[in-house]
């Protein structure tokens, strides 16, 4: 779909742009929307800000576009929920192995 915006005035330019922004704006709603269905409130991630070690902690709140999280330390973030991990303990993340019995054929 082409567009001649030579041809639009100032006000129809600048209803265009404030549609074009409504819409972006809109989008990415829609696309952290999503992401946060991948999580829920009380579980625990983990996420790394920038100049900062790995953080974890449980999800308390959903917003517009972040997610809040309280980490261990008691630190309240609000992050982007892009930007989390479904958290995995050290001791969970090591595979642990099972005796295997040979049972006898009936």
């Amino acid at each position: 779909m082409a567009i001649d915006i030579d041809e639009l005035t100032e006000s129809e330019l600048i209803d265009l742009n404030n549609r074009v922004v409504a819409r972006l704006n809109f989008l990415q709603q829609m696309r952290a929307h999503s992401h946060m269905l991948g999580f829920s409130i009380g579980e625990k991630v983990s996420f790394q800000p920038e100049g900062h070690p790995e953080l974890s902690g449980i999800i308390t709140k959903y917003n517009r576009k972040t997610v809040t999280i309280i980490t261990e330390h008691g630190q309240r973030w609000n992050v982007a929920p892009t930007f989390l991990r479904k958290f995995v303990s050290p001791s969970t993340s090591v595979v642990q192995f099972a005796t295997v019995l040979n049972m006898p054929n009936k």
